[in-house]
């Protein structure tokens, strides 16, 4: 399974996973069967809030699942729509992420969990 890890640094598997989708400028991208790990710049990250689109942010790389702390509902949408699963990381790295997802034991995300915007009536689950 290959699995992308938002982050706002480029330190392969001692990245901190980044808390949110759409505006990080990394992608750790790890296969999960072989262990490696790419780096990818996210080409939409300076998209307008609410117009993300998650798979040009991948940069034409191919993906079967998303690990972030938080990510907006269109955003979900759309990643699922491809077939794309996302979810639900803990603060820490990829590395430790990676082990929890492996593990089974990171939930996904579901629309009521995501994020409703950054102003002052928008909330967050993260």
């Amino acid at each position: 399974m290959r699995i992308a890890f938002p982050s706002q640094e480029d330190r392969g598997f001692d990245s901190p996973v980044y808390g949110h989708f759409g505006s990080a400028p990394f992608f750790i991208i790890v296969e999960s069967d072989s262990g490696s790990c790419e780096t990818i710049v996210n080409p939409d990250r300076d998209h307008l809030h609410g117009h993300c689109q998650p798979l040009k942010a991948f940069a034409g790389t191919a993906v079967d699942a998303v690990v972030v702390g938080g990510i907006g509902g269109g955003a979900l949408r759309k990643l699922n729509d491809a077939g794309v699963q996302a979810y639900r990381a803990v603060e820490g790295t990829v590395a430790e992420n990676l082990a929890l997802i492996r593990a089974e034991r990171l939930p996904t995300f579901t629309p009521a969990l995501t994020c409703a915007g950054h102003s002052q009536d928008g909330g967050c689950s993260h």
